[in-house]
């Protein structure tokens, strides 16, 4: 995926994400969480009043920290349109 496309079906998929408002899956939105974390460069700590959310998204980011930007942009997208057909 060139990277001008990826930039832009990120950006699409980030958009729709922003706007959904029906319940998910823990797991898959902790996988979003890191994934934009990582595409967007911000490893400022998960800023939950819960200290337990805040440990979940830390292993999130944890578990994903060796992607590269551009692959966590890839996942986020591939991840969006397998579970929302976006």
């Amino acid at each position: 995926m060139k990277n001008e496309k990826l930039h832009t079906n990120f950006a699409k998929a980030v958009e729709f994400m922003n706007k959904y408002t029906e319940p998910m899956p823990a797991d898959l939105l902790l996988k979003l969480y890191a994934y934009y974390k990582i595409a967007n460069k911000n490893y400022d700590n998960p800023g939950s009043s819960t200290p337990l959310i805040n440990a979940f998204k830390a292993n999130a980011l944890i578990q994903a920290n060796k992607m590269s930007r551009e692959d966590a942009m890839k996942a986020y997208v591939k991840l969006v349109k397998q579970n929302f057909h976006s």
